[in-house]
C-alpha cells in the first residue's frame, strides 16, 4: 500500500454555540486503504465527514484532503470525493440507467465514457437484470448498490461510506461487503467506511478510528489497538470487545 496520506487533520475542532461536537481530533487515512470510523451516536463522526466535504467550517484546526484545504476549495473536494449517506436518495420515476446518466451529467463526464461506465457500474453491482426498472421498485438493498454504482460511474479517489448495509438481510450483506472491498482492491478506491456493525468493519478494514464524546479515543491497526487494550493477539479478539473496552473507559 502507497502511504500518501488521503485525509489528514490536526486538532480539528468544530464547537456549536457552547457544545463542542469535535474536540481537536487528529487522524489520517492512507491512499487505497478501508479505514473504519466508529463511534456510538453522537460521537461526532458525521460533523467530522461534514468538515471533511468542506459542507461545514471547522471552527479551528487544520484538515487537507487529497491534498486540499476542503474550508477553502470545497468544489474541487467534492469532485474528487463520493459521498454514500445512511438512506440514499432517488428520484424514483427514473430507472437505474436513467438516474446514473443524471450522476454522470452532474460529474461533467463525456457521454460516451459516462455511458461505458455506466455499463459496468451495473455490472459489478449485480443491477445489469434491472436497469430499465424504475427505482421507486427497488429494494432497499437493490437502492444501496445502485448508490454503489454511482461511485464506479464517478470514480472518486475517496469515498465516504455511512452504513452501507443498515437494512440488508445476510446474504446482501455480504454481497455488499465483496461489493466495498472490490472497489478498494480492483478500483484503488481509499473508503472511509462508517457502521455499527462492527463485523464487517474487521472484516474490511486493518485500521480504525474510534470517536467518543468529540474525541478520538484510538487510532491505529486493530491488532495494535487489541494489543495495546486487551493484551490479545491477533486471532484471539473481537473488534466488538475491543470497541467497548474503549467505550467503557471512556
Amino acid at each position: 500500500m502507497d502511504e500518501q496520506a488521503i485525509i489528514e487533520t490536526e486538532d480539528l475542532t468544530k464547537v456549536y454555540k457552547t457544545q463542542v461536537a469535535v474536540d481537536h481530533v487528529s487522524f489520517n487515512v492512507v491512499q487505497g486503504e478501508v479505514f473504519g470510523f466508529l463511534g456510538p451516536n453522537g460521537a461526532g463522526k458525521t460533523t467530522t465527514i461534514l468538515m471533511l466535504l468542506g459542507l461545514t467550517e471547522p471552527t479551528s484546526g487544520k484538515v487537507r484532503v487529497l491534498g486540499v484545504d476542503p474550508t477553502r476549495d470545497s468544489i474541487k473536494v467534492k469532485g474528487m470525493v463520493g459521498y454514500m449517506p445512511e438512506n440514499m436518495g432517488f428520484y424514483g420515476d427514473l430507472d437505474a440507467v436513467q438516474s446514473l446518466k443524471f450522476i454522470a451529467e452532474l460529474n461533467n463526464i463525456p457521454r460516451d465514457v459516462a455511458d461505458e461506465r455506466i455499463e459496468a457500474a451495473l455490472r459489478t453491482v449485480g443491477l445489469a437484470d434491472e436497469a430499465r426498472k424504475k427505482v421507486a421498485a427497488y429494494s432497499r438493498g437493490m437502492r444501496q448498490r445502485l448508490g454503489l454504482a454511482e461511485l464506479v460511474v464517478k470514480e472518486p479517489k475517496l469515498a465516504f461510506l455511512d452504513e452501507p448495509t443498515l437494512g440488508l438481510d445476510p446474504d446482501a450483506t455480504n454481497r455488499m461487503m465483496d461489493l466495498i472491498e472490490s472497489l478498494s482492491c480492483e478500483k484503488g478506491m481509499t473508503i472511509v467506511l462508517c457502521s455499527h456493525f462492527l463485523h464487517m468493519v474487521q472484516r474490511l478494514c486493518r485500521r480504525v478510528g474510534i470517536m467518543i464524546k468529540g474525541k478520538m479515543v484510538a487510532q491505529g491497526p486493530m491488532d495494535r489497538l487489541a494489543q495495546e487494550k486487551l493484551g490479545l493477539g491477533a486471532e484471539e479478539y473481537t473488534l466488538e470487545e475491543l470497541y467497548m473496552k474503549y467505550f467503557q473507559e471512556t
